[in-house]
């Protein structure tokens, strides 16, 4: 067996069994002929004290080395698991040898006892997940990207793997950044445009910001599919809610209408918080007791909450009525964050579904209603947050997809495949987007977006 990581470990009943603890040294401190190391190793928020007391006749080797011990110190210790007489917790190590495996010099070592701020710790995202919020962070991300896979796998759903190149732009910003390789900057030394046909692709070609077009080919030959990777967008925008490179969740399922959407939404959402409600208690604890206030309360109130689901024009009805907002709503408008939360915190007063966006603030894709305003789009909207989850059920008629292509300003010759999956064996199809990075914000109540993935990509920030 791999040897015990301390998660194990505290979850033995101590009884003088010799135990070897791997990790990092948290704190070191001294009373008299004791010395107390806190070592963690991450694969808990908690930590594990191990007491070396000088009565038991340390080795010289273990006294040198306990002398030279500091923060950040990697080290390996040998010693008995006891019961602790410290309040708090129920063991503790018996320390009887230790072996330093990596030094940190403490007048380097940038993580020291005192707290330091996010913005400090961004500037060391190598070394940040060794502090309790980071540790916790990727804890509650590793749970919840499990439990998209268990969710989906569960529900006949195939897992598809999306290109990260591409030549379309399915979202119509123009916010792609470009992958190629002409020599750019001697081509505007020259003054000379790029010629795409001599590039690599033969094309221009940029990231993927969405799998959603390919996860609809592989849904209309699969029935159930689902994306789970990286996408991109080249938005100049230095916010706390944007990244330039972030993770993405797109299942798609033929022959589903956009009621079935709102369903598989639900129950999907649901599915992530009682999972990490369940099996990330100690963290969740941490980040609502340090983070944000209510955060278990509120994953709890989604989970067990039936949704409740309103139009776009009832819910412009009911803005118009409510506010002050900073964006006066109209019918028209693209529905604003503190709207969002209006209508989710004071108007459902819990989770809320809005459908039937107009159809120019809307992706060419959607599916077109019967009143030519509107389309089968949805947004799902929780308290605290805003929007979660967007999605729509997809246009599958080919004259109206065609239409919308050229009326968005887009090259038709770019969709020619995409057109291809209406022309031939079309069928009504839904889909939604989970930005993966916006779901651990909502359940770590971070506010930072770039707290919340292991290596932030963002304007200006690249350097790890």
């Amino acid at each position: 067996m791999f040897f015990p990581v301390i998660k194990d470990l505290l979850e033995l009943a101590p009884g003088n069994d010799e135990v070897a603890v791997r990790g990092w040294v948290r704190t070191k401190r001294e009373m008299k002929n004791l010395i107390f190391i806190e070592i963690n190793d991450g694969s808990c928020m908690s930590g594990i004290q191990c007491a070396f007391n000088r009565e038991d006749g340390l080795r010289p080797e273990t006294e040198t080395a306990l002398a030279r011990l500091g923060t950040g110190a990697a080290v390996i210790i040998r010693g008995l698991l006891v019961p602790s007489p410290a309040s708090g917790q129920k063991t503790e190590v018996r320390g009887a040898d230790i072996e330093i495996i990596g030094e940190a010099p403490q007048e380097t070592y940038p993580l020291q006892k005192e707290r330091h701020s996010l913005e400090f710790l961004r500037e060391i995202a190598h070394l940040r997940p060794r502090t309790n919020t980071f540790g916790a962070v990727a804890r509650v991300r590793n749970r919840l990207a499990i439990a998209v896979h268990e969710f989906f796998q569960k529900n006949n759903f195939y897992y598809i793997h999306s290109p990260i190149i591409t030549t379309s732009d399915a979202e119509g910003a123009g916010e792609m950044f470009q992958v190629t390789t002409l020599d750019l900057a001697a081509l505007a030394k020259s003054g000379k445009t790029p010629d795409y046909s001599k590039d690599f692709f033969t094309q221009w070609t940029g990231l993927t910001v969405t799998g959603q077009l390919e996860a609809e080919a592989y849904a209309l030959a699969l029935t159930r599919v689902y994306t789970f990777g990286p996408t991109f967008r080249a938005e100049n925008s230095n916010t706390t809610r944007h990244l330039a490179e972030f993770w993405m969740i797109e299942p798609e399922a033929a022959f589903a209408k956009l009621e079935d959407n709102m369903l598989l939404a639900e129950e999907f959402l649901k599915y992530l918080f009682n999972a990490v409600l369940n099996d990330c208690a100690e963290d969740l604890s941490f980040f609502d007791s340090h983070i944000e206030k209510g955060i278990i309360e509120t994953l709890q109130l989604v989970a067990s909450s039936k949704f409740s689901h309103m139009t776009y024009t009832q819910a412009i009805a009911e803005l118009e009525k409510g506010g002050p907002f900073e964006f006066r709503p109209y019918w028209g408008c693209d529905i604003q964050t503190e709207h969002e939360k209006f209508l989710a915190e004071k108007i459902a007063k819990g989770p809320v579904i809005i459908t039937d966006y107009p159809k120019e603030i809307k992706a060419f894709y959607m599916k077109q209603n019967d009143d030519g305003k509107t389309v089968r789009a949805m947004d799902v909207l929780v308290p605290r947050l805003g929007e979660i989850i967007g999605g729509s059920e997809r246009e599958d008629s080919l004259e109206k997809l065609e239409k919308r292509i050229t009326e968005s300003g887009l090259n038709k010759d770019n969709y020619a495949w995409y057109l291809d999956l209406r022309r031939f064996g079309s069928v009504p199809h839904s889909g939604f987007g989970l930005g993966f990075e916006r779901l651990i914000q909502y359940v770590t109540g971070m506010v930072n977006i770039r707290d919340v993935i292991p290596f932030p990509r963002a304007p200006g920030q690249a350097a790890f």
